[in-house]
C-alpha cells in the first residue's frame, strides 16, 4: 500500500477531525506510508505525534512506538483510544503493567485489533518481548524523542543505543525517528545510530514566534519575583521548572502559602500522586505545576501561558524543549528564566564526577547556555542559530519577542578587535576553545597554552586592553554571525569560516552589542537586601518621612537610627505600605519582635499617608514565608543559649560560618535577642570590644565595609559582623 492509494485528507478527517494537515505533516505521512525510513525534526506543538499515528491507523499490521516516559505513553494511548470504538486499538507495554494487563495486551495484539503499541526501550530489549513481537505483522517502528540516542542530546539514555540491534530482529521494516529538538550534531548522531543514512529528512522551523523570551538576574529574592509574576498573570496555566526535587517541594509549598493553586511533580512522588497532580493541571483544578524535567514530556496542554525556569537548565535543547510547553495553541507564551553563574558552577561541579568524555560534552553544552543567558543580541536569533537555522532579527516573525529586542543594549564598533580575534585564531593554528583563546588574548597562562608554547608568541596578550567578558561576548556574536564556527567533534574548538577569511582580507564595520552583566551586586554586609523589580520603585516622599520618624524614635531611645530599622527595611515599607503590626512583620528584616517593639508609630504614619494619598496597597507583594527555615532558627537559638562554639553549630548543620552568621543576623534583625558574648570573648579582649561598641553607638551607618575602613583593617570582616550582631541584639532587641 502506498500514499497514492489512500485519501489522506479523508483519513485525517475520519480519525482526527481535521480538514487540513499542519506544516510538514502531510509530506511526513506520505513518506511513512510509502515505506521509507523517515526522520522528523519538529518543534513541540508542531503535531509530531500525528505523523506516525495516522499511518499506523491506516497501514496493515501494527506499529511499535518506542517512547521514554510512561506518562507520555499513557497520554498518547488515551488520546488514540478516544478516536476509536475499540479500546484495544492502542496499548502500552512497560513496567507499570501487571500480569493480567500484559495478557490482555498480548490477546489484542495477536487478534490484530492493536494498531499502535507503545513500548519503553527497557521493555523492548527483553527477550520474551522480542520473541513475541517477531511473530506479529509490523508496519514500522517509530522512535519518539530520538535525541535520547545521542550523547550530545539533552536527555541521553544508554538503552536507546541498542535499539537498532533489536529492530533488525524484526526483519526489514521502516524506521521513523522523531525529535522536537536537535542540533546538527545530534541529527547526524541519530541517523548514524539508527543506521538510516538513507532516510527522508523533514525539518520544520524551530521558530515559535508567539513565545516571549526573558532572562532575569537570579537574586536571593527570586521567589518573591516569581510570586509577583504569577499574581500578575492570575488564572493562567503555567509550569515552573527546578533542577532538584527539594526545590520543587519548597517552591510549590511557598506558592500555596501565598494563595496560588500549585502542585509539585517529580520522580520522588509515588505514581498515584504524580498522575493525580498531572490530571489536576490538565483539568484546570490547579493553575501551576512546579516540576523537575521529568514533567512535561507527555503533557499536551495547549494553553500553558508561561514557563518559568527557577534554575537554568543543563543545555539549550532542554531549555527549548521545556519553553516549548508554552503557547501550543498559538496564543501568548511567556518564557522566563532566572540566571546566576553560581548555578552554572553547581552544574559543573556535578559534572566533575562523570567520565572525561561526558564531562567535556556537559561543559560544552553548559557554555552554550551561559552564552544564551548573558547575550544581549536577539535571543531568538541565538537560539535558532544553535539549531542550525538562520533568523532575521529585524524582520523575522516574532523578532521583537524577547527582552533584549524590547530593551536594546548599547552597540559599539569593534572592527579592530574583531580583526585581532580572527587573526589570533589563525595564528594559534585553530586549536583552541573559547576559554583558552580568551586567556591568550588577555595574556593569562594555563597548562594547555604552556604546552603549545603560545605564551612565547608575539600575539600573546595583545587583547589586554579589553576584559575576558568582552572577548567571550565577541566570540559568541561572531559565531552567530557566521565568522567563526565551533568544531563540535572536538568539544568546541574555534575555526575561522570563509566569511571570516573574507573579513580579514577586507575588514568592514562590525557593531557588537554589550553583554548583560549578571554579576549580582552584593553588599557583603547587606543581609536583608531587597531586589526590586524594574516595575517597582520606592516612594521617595514616604521614605523621607519614615527616616525622619526613625531619627526621632532613635533619639528618644538613645540609640543609632539603624538599630530601630535598617535602610532596606524602610525602603521595603515604601513598596508594601504595611498598616498593621502583622503586615510590618512581613517587611524585609523586620520580624514580629521588632515590629511590636518599634512598629506602632511607623504603621500609624503609613496608614495616614496611604489614606491621604489614595494609595492602592499591593497586597500581592507581601510574600509569606513557609517557615521552612524555622528548624534551623530554633536550633541556632537553643545552642547559643547553651553557649556552644559557633564553629560546632555550623559544622553540625553542614553549613559554613558565613551562612551561620547570616542566619544569626536574620534572627537578630527580626527582633530576637542572641547572646554571643561568650564567643566574642574568645576573639576580642574587653578594650577591643568596647572600642567597636562605641564606634557603632556613634556611627551613622552599620555598613561593615565602612567599619573595616574606619579601623584601617585592625579587625577583620567577620569580627566586625559578630560585634555588630551583638550590638544590635543588646541595644535594639
Amino acid at each position: 500500500m502506498n500514499s497514492t492509494e489512500i485519501d489522506l485528507h479523508k483519513e485525517l478527517k475520519k480519525y482526527f477531525g481535521f480538514s487540513q494537515f499542519k506544516g510538514l505533516q502531510e509530506k511526513v505521512v506520505e513518506s511513512i506510508i510509502n515505506g521509507n525510513n523517515t526522520f522528523v525534526i519538529m518543534p513541540t506543538g508542531g503535531g509530531k505525534s500525528l505523523c506516525y499515528q495516522l499511518p499506523a491507523l491506516v497501514l496493515d499490521g501494527m506499529a511499535i512506538v518506542v517512547s521514554p516516559l510512561i506518562a507520555l505513553m499513557k497520554n498518547q494511548v488515551d488520546s488514540i483510544r478516544s478516536l476509536s470504538s475499540d479500546a484495544g486499538v492502542a496499548h502500552v507495554l512497560n513496567s507499570s503493567l501487571n500480569k493480567t494487563e500484559i495478557a490482555q495486551v498480548h490477546r489484542d495484539v495477536k487478534s490484530g485489533v492493536t494498531k499502535l503499541l507503545y513500548v519503553a526501550p527497557e521493555s523492548l530489549i527483553k527477550e520474551e518481548n522480542v520473541a513475541f513481537l517477531q511473530a506479529i505483522k509490523l508496519s514500522f517502528v517509530a522512535i519518539d524523542e530520538a535525541h535520547c540516542i545521542s550523547e550530545w542530546g539533552h536527555d541521553f539514555r544508554p538503552e536507546y543505543r541498542n535499539l537498532r540491534t533489536i529492530i533488525n530482529q524484526f526483519g526489514d521494516i521502516p524506521v521513523i525517528g522523531l525529535t522536537a529538538t536537535a542540533t546538527p550534531k545530534v541529527q547526524e548522531d541519530i541517523l548514524k545510530n539508527l543506521g538510516m543514512s538513507n532516510a527522508s529528512v523533514f525539518k520544520a522551523s524551530f521558530n515559535r514566534p508567539n513565545l516571549f523570551y526573558d532572562v532575569r538576574n537570579k537574586t536571593k529574592n527570586v521567589e518573591a519575583d516569581i510570586i509577583r509574576f504569577i499574581k500578575q498573570n492570575a488564572n493562567k496555566s503555567g509550569v515552573i521548572y527546578c533542577l532538584s526535587r527539594k526545590k520543587v517541594d519548597e517552591i510549590a509549598n511557598l506558592l500555596q502559602v501565598n494563595g496560588i493553586s500549585a502542585v509539585p511533580y517529580h520522580a520522588g512522588l509515588d505514581a498515584k500522586t504524580r498522575a493525580k497532580h498531572q490530571d489536576m493541571f490538565l483539568m484546570e483544578d490547579v493553575d501551576v505545576v512546579v516540576a523537575t524535567i521529568a514533567f512535561g514530556m507527555g503533557i499536551d496542554k495547549p494553553d500553558v501561558r508561561f514557563v518559568i525556569h527557577h534554575d537554568i537548565p543543563k543545555s539549550l535543547e532542554s531549555y527549548y524543549q521545556e519553553t516549548g510547553r508554552a503557547g501550543r495553541d498559538g496564543g501568548e507564551g511567556y518564557c522566563l528564566a532566572y540566571y546566576s553563574y553560581k548555578d552554572i558552577e553547581k552544574l559543573e561541579k556535578f559534572l566533575s564526577g562523570k567520565p572525561i568524555a561526558e564531562q567535556e560534552i556537559g561543559f560544552a553544552l553548559l557554555q552554550e547556555v551561559v552564552g544564551y543567558a548573558e547575550t544581549s543580541m536577539s535571543r531568538r536569533k541565538y537560539l535558532l542559530h544553535y539549531f542550525g537555522e538562520e533568523f532575521d532579527e529585524l524582520k523575522g516573525e516574532g523578532a521583537d519577542m524577547d527582552d533584549n529586542m524590547r530593551s536594546p543594549k548599547e552597540k559599539i564598533e569593534v572592527q579592530e578587535e574583531m580583526r585581532l580575534l580572527l587573526q589570533t585564531i589563525i595564528d594559534t593554528k585553530q586549536i583552541y576553545k573559547t576559554k583558552d583563546l580568551v586567556c591568550i588574548l588577555g595574556g593569562t597562562v594555563n597548562a594547555i597554552i604552556k604546552s603549545h608554547k603560545s605564551d612565547e608568541q608575539n600575539y600573546f596578550g595583545k587583547g589586554k586592553s579589553r576584559d575576558d567578558k568582552f572577548w567571550r561576548a565577541l566570540i559568541r556574536q561572531n559565531t552567530v554571525a557566521g565568522y567563526i564556527s565551533k568544531d563540535i567533534e572536538s568539544y568546541g574548538v574555534l575555526k575561522v569560516t570563509p566569511k571570516g577569511q573574507n573579513f580579514l582580507a577586507k575588514p568592514t564595520s562590525f557593531l557588537m552589542t554589550k553583554d548583560h552583566d549578571y554579576e549580582a551586586a552584593t553588599m557583603e554586609d547587606d543581609i536583608i537586601a531587597i531586589e526590586k523589580s524594574s516595575k517597582i520603585s520606592s516612594d521617595q516622599v514616604l521614605l523621607s518621612m519614615l527616616k525622619d520618624l526613625r531619627k526621632k524614635v532613635a533619639k528618644k531611645l538613645g540609640v543609632p537610627p539603624f538599630v530601630v530599622f535598617q535602610d532596606p527595611s524602610l525602603e521595603d515599607m515604601t513598596i508594601k505600605y504595611p498598616v498593621t503590626i502583622t503586615e510590618l512583620g512581613n517587611v524585609h528584616g523586620v520580624g514580629e519582635g521588632k515590629a511590636r517593639k518599634y512598629g506602632v508609630d511607623f504603621v500609624n504614619l503609613i496608614d495616614k499617608y496611604v489614606k491621604e494619598n489614595n494609595i492602592t496597597r499591593p497586597d500581592d507583594l507581601i510574600v509569606k514565608s513557609t517557615g521552612a527555615k524555622s528548624g534551623l532558627k530554633l536550633y541556632v537559638i537553643q545552642n547559643i543559649d547553651r553557649k556552644l562554639p559557633l564553629t560546632d553549630i555550623a559544622e553540625s548543620k553542614g553549613i559554613d560560618m558565613d551562612t551561620l552568621i547570616k542566619e544569626m543576623e536574620h534572627i537578630v534583625n527580626s527582633g530576637t535577642k542572641l547572646n554571643i558574648k561568650y564567643w566574642i570573648d574568645e576573639l576580642l579582649d574587653e578594650d577591643q570590644q568596647e572600642e567597636i561598641h562605641d564606634y557603632f553607638m556613634e556611627a551613622d551607618t552599620d555598613d561593615i565595609v565602612v567599619a573595616v575602613d574606619e579601623f584601617e583593617g585592625e579587625y577583620d570582616f567577620d569580627e566586625l559582623r559578630l560585634m555588630r550582631l551583638n550590638f544590635l541584639s543588646e541595644v535594639g532587641n
